[in-house]
């Protein structure tokens, strides 16, 4: 038996037939200029939870990159900022993993969330120089292991690969040594901003112990409508 979904696509565009847990907190975004539509989507409760920490990555990384603020007053507002990230966080995906009974997922996320601001204040107050040298492959290695840790999760191969991702552009830092953190956010972030526009893959349906009968009735009508396109 394969561990990852053999039957999916490591990346495709978004299923349309969403279950219910995915179909909680939706956002349908329809942009348009005149007659023409420029640009429409919809973003379950994950997405949401992709795009907020894919923008707020890219700004933190991008603002350590270009602007001459002090390192602890950087420190005060990024800690801030990812503390509020990681309770929003658990608020948006705390039904979905708990449907999915991927509860532990999350909370996997938020604890690396937090070893990352504990390090990287321990490094910027008390000034632990291996640490300020290594912030930025300390937390891509982070995002790898919450990756690889939401990969063994889903059973996904593309979180897998994100995971995977992040541990190469660890290796290739040393040879950007002025720009390691803009690369660092474009990594973390871009990876991020990627997932909330596509489908992952993932492990087959189980049966949703918290859904109702009728919840159960319609998430399968909406899996065999999946199969069918």
């Amino acid at each position: 038996m394969n561990f990852f979904n053999p039957t999916k696509p490591v990346i495709r565009t978004k299923q349309k037939d969403l279950d219910v847990q995915d179909l909680q907190g939706l956002w349908k975004i329809d942009l348009k200029i005149g007659n023409f539509l420029s640009f429409s989507s919809f973003y379950t409760r994950i997405d949401q939870v992709f795009l907020l920490w894919g923008w707020l990555s890219l700004l933190i990384f991008t603002i350590a990159q270009f602007l001459p603020i002090s390192w602890m007053t950087q420190a005060y507002w990024w800690s801030v900022l990812t503390i509020l990230g990681t309770v929003g966080m658990v608020m948006l995906t705390y039904y979905w993993a708990r449907v999915e009974n991927l509860i532990w997922v999350i909370y996997w996320w938020a604890v690396l969330m937090l070893i990352g601001v504990g390090l990287t204040n321990l490094g910027i107050f008390c000034g632990w120089g291996a640490i300020l040298l290594n912030l930025c492959p300390l937390w891509l290695g982070l995002s790898a292991l919450g990756y690889w840790g939401t990969g063994f999760g889903m059973r996904s191969y593309s979180f897998t690969l994100a995971g995977f991702l992040h541990l190469v552009a660890i290796l290739f830092l040393p040879y950007l040594p002025s720009w390691q953190f803009l690369t660092t956010g474009i990594v973390i972030g871009g990876t991020l901003l990627l997932f909330a526009e596509i489908q992952w893959d993932m492990r087959p349906p189980i049966e949703y112990e918290v859904l109702t009968v009728e919840e159960i009735t319609f998430n399968r009508e909406q899996q065999r409508n999946r199969q069918m396109s």
